[in-house]
Formats: C-alpha cells, sequence, structure tokens
C-alpha cells in the first residue's frame, strides 16, 4: 500500500514538473494550455479507475493540471501566456 501511494505521489509530482517546464519553455507557443489536458488525464482516471494506469493517469492528471490551476480559474483555453511575467518552477500559474 505504501509502495502504491509513494507512486502516485511521484507521478503526479512528474506531471506537475512536466507542466511546469512546459510553461517556461513552451508559453510563447500559441496552443492549448496544459490544464486542458491534465483534466483529460485525470478524467480517464477516474473512468479507469480499477485499473493500475488509470489511477496513475489521474495522478499525472492531477499534477499537470496543478501546475496551471492559476491558467484554469481565469478559463485560459486556447494562447499564449503573458510574455513579460517571471517564470518560476515552484509557482502555480
Amino acid at each position: 500500500m505504501i509502495k502504491i501511494i509513494f507512486i502516485n505521489i511521484v507521478l503526479a509530482f512528474l506531471g506537475f514538473a512536466v507542466g511546469r517546464i512546459g510553461h517556461i519553455f513552451g508559453g510563447q507557443l500559441k496552443s492549448p494550455h496544459h490544464w486542458i489536458y491534465g483534466f483529460i488525464l485525470i478524467f480517464v482516471g477516474l473512468f479507469f479507475h480499477k485499473k493500475a494506469w488509470g489511477f496513475w493517469s489521474f495522478s499525472f492528471g492531477l499534477g499537470l493540471f496543478v501546475s496551471d490551476f492559476k491558467d484554469f480559474l481565469d478559463f485560459k483555453i486556447y494562447g499564449i501566456d503573458d510574455p513579460q511575467q517571471i517564470k518560476k518552477f515552484w509557482q502555480i500559474d
């Protein structure tokens, strides 16, 4: 049980890290915001929650979603992030 919890925490952190790195390096691309991909992975994970990969999908999607939570609250779906904003790894944007 502890091993499963640890794996899911690591996957959530990896989702957060991928989201932040994507925001820092890919925030100038005109593309969908990554909270959308996180939301889709969370939905898939909830739908397939009885399978191990479904719960992994949920954990990774949760990290990805949280990394772009501010854009979710502002309901930014598509576009470029503010280029003047200082981008940091340990912030939620």
